[in-house]
């Protein structure tokens, strides 16, 4: 377990924390990161508008926002929130279980979180790239969601 992380979920949202727990400390192995304080927070799209909207100036439901409070690229300091709704209707959308979409936020979040970008298509090409290499890495891990 990382000591330094701390996983939380919204009432109804059902997560296995201790999982998370032992999925970010294998991207983090793999990665060879450090972690001074992560929380990831799963929680619904009616709580992530107002983030959304406050942070962003967006007046919409995403699947996921990054706070990086580190000025280091392998020091992991910051927080994830992940809509499960939005999760569970990209997994609809993609083709693919939300399980699946759970574990490709989480490390989309990380990869942010040490540097990684999404505004162009070039580093939308780089992220989904990195995104699908740890997912392969890690495909045979317990489950995440309940």
């Amino acid at each position: 377990m990382i000591k330094n992380l701390t996983v939380s979920s919204e009432k109804g949202i059902r997560i296995d924390k201790m999982a998370v727990h032992k999925y970010v400390g294998r991207i983090k192995s793999i990665l060879q990161l450090d972690v001074t304080s992560l929380e990831i927070n799963f929680i619904t799209n009616e709580s992530i508008i107002p983030v959304n909207k406050k942070f962003l100036r967006h007046n919409y439901a995403t699947d996921i926002i990054t706070f990086n409070y580190s000025l280091e690229s392998n020091n992991l300091d910051g927080e994830i929130l992940i809509s499960a709704e939005a999760a569970k209707e990209n997994a609809g959308r993609f083709k693919t279980k939300y399980e699946t979409e759970i574990r490709r936020l989480i490390i989309h979040g990380i990869l942010h979180l040490i540097g990684y970008r999404d505004k162009t298509p070039a580093q939308k090409n780089l992220m989904r790239a990195e995104e699908e290499r740890l997912l392969n890495l890690i495909s045979n891990f317990e489950r995440i969601t309940q």
